[in-house]
Formats: C-alpha cells, sequence, structure tokens
C-alpha cells in the first residue's frame, strides 16, 4: 500500500449560501491524499501503472469549478469521481477549505473533510 498527497491545491471558486458569494467568489485550498497499491509501478517506473497525480488535480479543479452551496457537496464530488476514475485507489481523504470565510470573525479558514473506502 503507498499514498499520493496533494497539498494546498489553490483555487478560486463560487461556493455558499449567501448571494454575495455567488458573485465575488473567495480563495479556497483543497488537500488530498489517496491510498493505493504503488509496488507494481515502483518496479516499472511507468505511469500507467500508478496514480497518476495530474488525473487527481483535474479532478479537483473541475469539480472546485461548479458551484454548490456547501463544501460537503464540492468534497463527495471530487471523491465520486476519484472512486470512479481511478480504478487504483482504494480510499480517499479531500480537505476543502473556505479561506478567511465570511462568519462574522477572524477565522484563518473553515474546512470539511470526507473520506470514501472501496
Amino acid at each position: 500500500m503507498g499514498v499520493i498527497k496533494l497539498k494546498n491545491i489553490k483555487v478560486f471558486s463560487y461556493h455558499g449560501c449567501l448571494d454575495e458569494e455567488s458573485k465575488i467568489g473567495s480563495e479556497y485550498r483543497v488537500d488530498l491524499k489517496v491510498h493505493g497499491d504503488l509496488s507494481h509501478s515502483a518496479k516499472t517506473d511507468d505511469l500507467s501503472d500508478t496514480i497518476d497525480y495530474v488525473h487527481l488535480n483535474k479532478i479537483v479543479k473541475e469539480e472546485m469549478a461548479i458551484r454548490s452551496k456547501l463544501l460537503e457537496s464540492v468534497a463527495e464530488r471530487i471523491l465520486k469521481r476519484i472512486m470512479n476514475e481511478l480504478i487504483m485507489v482504494q480510499k480517499a481523504k479531500v480537505d476543502v477549505s473556505k479561506i478567511n470565510p465570511p462568519i462574522g470573525g477572524n477565522v484563518a479558514m473553515v474546512t470539511v473533510s470526507r473520506t470514501k473506502s472501496r
């Protein structure tokens, strides 16, 4: 078993329940951790034998571009696509963070974490 992590994927998007959030948008951070058997690719040194982190990043960016009211929905879509498109992934965890959320206080970020396993 092995782990691939994508840390601090920066995205600008328009998620949130407030009308203003749909117009002005906000900065987001996504962290992704996937588990899978990487022993074969470690021997073959062949991209087709591993979990492609370029593909993972593409999924994150595409799903973050689709507006949602809740970060939970965005996280769920990301996980569903990973599990559907990358058969080698056995478990995935995603953290979706809204930077400087409009919640009436000095809060650096709000994060929603979700995990899926086969």
